[in-house]
């Protein structure tokens, strides 16, 4: 398996995370400061997020200090269904109901300890197949398709 890992800053987390990947045996492409490329929390996301749209990897990988800032900004790019998850359950629910292909992570809440669990859970739980679940995400799609068929942009207020 092929995976897109970046983040917008190398720490021990992003080190144990990638440590991780390799013991598990993964293929690991990595992007912004993992590569030694300094980038934003945007841009690094937009590229993992399209790394996986493109099929060029499995799935994907991201983090930033909150971990909801990469996941805002790889939920922009088409067929992606990025998480942020703070624990196994949620990662686990992300996978079978989502159907999710971007793991979202937070450098600042997630230990070490909780990092491992939460990629035991990722890697260990199947896309989902119920057929509930299935279409909720068939209508996420739509969604997508909606805005990008007519270049529309929804009304948004502060």
């Amino acid at each position: 398996m092929k995976l897109a890992v970046g983040s917008d800053e190398q720490t021990h987390l992003t080190d144990t995370i990638i440590e991780e990947l390799n013991k598990r045996g993964y293929q690991v492409e990595l992007f912004g400061p993992l590569r030694g490329v300094k980038e934003s929390w945007t841009r690094v996301a937009q590229q993992v997020a399209e790394c996986v749209a493109r099929g060029e990897v499995d799935g994907g990988i991201v983090c930033c200090w909150t971990g909801t800032g990469v996941s805002i900004a790889a939920n922009k790019v088409p067929g992606i269904r990025a998480a942020l998850c703070h624990d196994a359950e949620t990662a686990k629910g992300a996978r079978l109901w989502n159907r999710a292909n971007v793991l979202c992570l937070s450098l600042r809440a997630t230990s070490e300890i909780v990092a491992k669990e939460i990629l035991d859970a990722w890697f260990t739980t199947p896309l989902g197949t119920d057929p509930v679940d299935v279409e909720c995400v068939a209508q996420v799609g739509e969604i997508e398709k909606k805005y990008q068929a007519a270049g529309r942009k929804p009304h948004v207020t502060i």
